[in-house]
């Protein structure tokens, strides 16, 4: 498995009709002329960003922008889950009225998930809907949440519950930034590259468990691939179910637990992947507790988890706290939780679950 030359890409394909867009992935693509051309015509672009990413990759950035718009402005957010709000949405929205930006304006989301779900939003409702490519500098956000057109903030009582299904015009994935990733969250990224395997593709789960060591210590041949296959899957998924109207809620697997992790400790506490790594692990208990997969499999994942350096026990919130937590989870109905489960090694469904299960699945796998 070589690994990707500098300054070429490889090319994922979201298949959504006129909203179709083109993921990126290599080395190199910041300061390409060609992961950049072709993007909507404007007279200004924006940058979002926040402060740790930014002066790492903004200028780079910036300097590949020059060429294509009269004007390049920035909007450099705090860092951090905790910031993933209506105040801080509203300085993108402050950047691009002070700067008189209009409708063609195109805003580029430099950084992790929270940049772009920020930047994705406020794309969405600025004018009605401008341009906005994703640029992401984080393992999670390559894997996941920049690709799909998820956008959102949190609210104190749950995660991502105000938001919009907004696609963006291109994702960019450069390798290089993930060098400067913080261990922690490398890890957090892995959940959701392990996330791929027991919901749709089990060679790809082999290929993981075989390859993890090369993936922590950050081998280039290794991350392309665990990217470009995330990606293809993400692709096929998002291109039958764009609004998460079925199939697109297997993607979810681990996030209603892990979800109920992050409002219940507060967000920032823990990063999203480490609570969707747990969340995988409960949810995999609660597969076997339902007879859906056995006891070796769910070690089998449990035990990817943990070699990943992701958290397989949860904080004590007591069961009853997890459950009203869950109860708004948006893929609740009725008052009903609904838990992404593995129907069978590779093949992920959505159903609901009994609270004394629940319970007994909360009592195993929290601290």
């Amino acid at each position: 498995m070589p690994a990707p030359n500098p300054g070429t890409s490889q090319q994922v394909r979201i298949a959504l009709g006129d909203r179709s867009y083109d993921i990126a992935i290599g080395t190199g693509l910041l300061s390409q002329p060609a992961a950049w051309e072709g993007l909507p015509r404007a007279a200004a672009a924006l940058i979002v960003t926040n402060t740790t990413v930014g002066p790492l990759y903004a200028a780079q950035l910036r300097a590949a922008l020059v060429p294509h718009y009269r004007q390049v402005h920035e909007a450099v957010l705090p860092d951090g889950e905790a910031h993933k709000d209506w105040q801080t949405l509203n300085q993108v929205f402050d950047a691009l009225l002070s700067h008189g930006c209009d409708r063609k304006t195109v805003v580029f989301a430099l950084g992790g998930g929270v940049v772009g779900d920020m930047a994705g939003f406020a794309a969405a409702s600025y004018m009605r809907g401008i341009p906005f490519v994703q640029v992401p500098t984080t393992l999670l956000a390559q894997v996941d949440s920049s690709v799909g057109g998820k956008t959102a903030i949190n609210h104190p009582l749950g995660k991502n519950m105000i938001g919009a299904f907004y696609q963006p015009a291109r994702v960019v994935c450069d390798l290089d930034t993930l060098a400067t990733l913080p261990e922690r969250e490398l890890a957090a990224g892995l959940a959701e590259v392990i996330k791929y395997g027991p919901i749709a593709d089990m060679a790809f789960l082999g290929w993981i468990e075989a390859n993890i060591d090369a993936l922590l210590r950050r081998d280039a041949a290794a991350l392309a691939h665990a990217v470009r296959r995330s990606c293809e899957i993400k692709a096929y998924v998002v291109g039958q179910d764009e609004r998460e109207a079925g199939l697109r809620a297997i993607l979810n697997f681990g996030h209603t637990f892990g979800h109920a992790i992050e409002a219940g400790l507060g967000f920032g506490e823990w990063l999203h992947g480490e609570a969707v790594g747990c969340g995988m692990v409960m949810a995999l208990q609660l597969s076997r507790r339902l007879g859906l997969v056995d006891a070796a499999f769910a070690d089998r994942v449990t035990r990817l988890v943990a070699k990943a350096g992701l958290p397989t026990r949860g904080p004590d919130l007591g069961a009853d706290r997890y459950l009203e937590l869950m109860r708004v989870d948006k893929k609740s109905e009725a008052g009903e939780i609904r838990f992404v489960v593995i129907e069978s090694p590779g093949r992920a469904g959505v159903r609901g679950a009994p609270d004394d299960l629940v319970r007994q699945v909360l009592a195993d796998c929290t601290r």
